[in-house]
């Protein structure tokens, strides 16, 4: 059973309160076809569980089999100093099919991020911040995308809302046990 190398942190991209019961860490790519499959699932998830979770996204761009993947995490952490990560984050997924450096100066325009900001990010401001995720994610046993932890603990169960939230109210129902 796998752990997670690195614990939650300051310089994660966390949704949810801190004290929540269970902690939901995903290591992910945002143009890996199965994280976009993930994302609806994961967003629902979050709605049913509300402030009983806290989300946390790291970065595992697989520049190997996904040639924008890179960018697009660097897109992300331009938008995260900005304040607005989790609309990056959202926009990404959403629009995973077009993530050339083209695709994201608009979406930069869209959000307002100016195109110098994304330059600098484009021209690596932002790699090592992606680094620590993909290295701490090597170390936790991640070998591909989307890689799920709850509570520190590597889950690999079915992916459907309805399991995964089963699985995240008995992670937080034996987190209370052990408080």
């Amino acid at each position: 059973m796998s752990r997670l190398f690195i614990p939650v942190n300051a310089q994660d991209h966390i949704q949810g309160p801190e004290g929540a019961p269970v902690t939901l860490v995903e290591y992910g790519d945002y143009e890996c076809q199965y994280c976009g499959e993930a994302y609806p699932v994961l967003k629902a998830v979050q709605r049913a569980l509300g402030d009983q979770m806290r989300f946390v996204f790291r970065n595992f761009p697989i520049s190997e089999l996904h040639p924008d993947a890179v960018a697009a995490a660097e897109f992300a952490e331009a938008a995260a100093q900005a304040g607005k990560f989790w609309q990056a984050h959202d926009l990404l997924y959403e629009r995973q099919h077009a993530l050339t450096q083209n695709d994201l100066f608009a979406y930069g325009a869209e959000i307002g991020l100016s195109a110098q900001v994304l330059y600098r990010a484009f021209g690596g401001a932002f790699d090592s911040k992606i680094e620590v995720d993909f290295s701490g994610g090597v170390r936790s046993g991640v070998n591909g995308t989307p890689t799920l932890f709850i509570n520190g603990v590597r889950y690999d169960g079915a992916r459907d809302a309805d399991t995964l939230v089963a699985a995240l109210t008995a992670a937080a129902r034996e987190a209370a046990v052990h408080a």
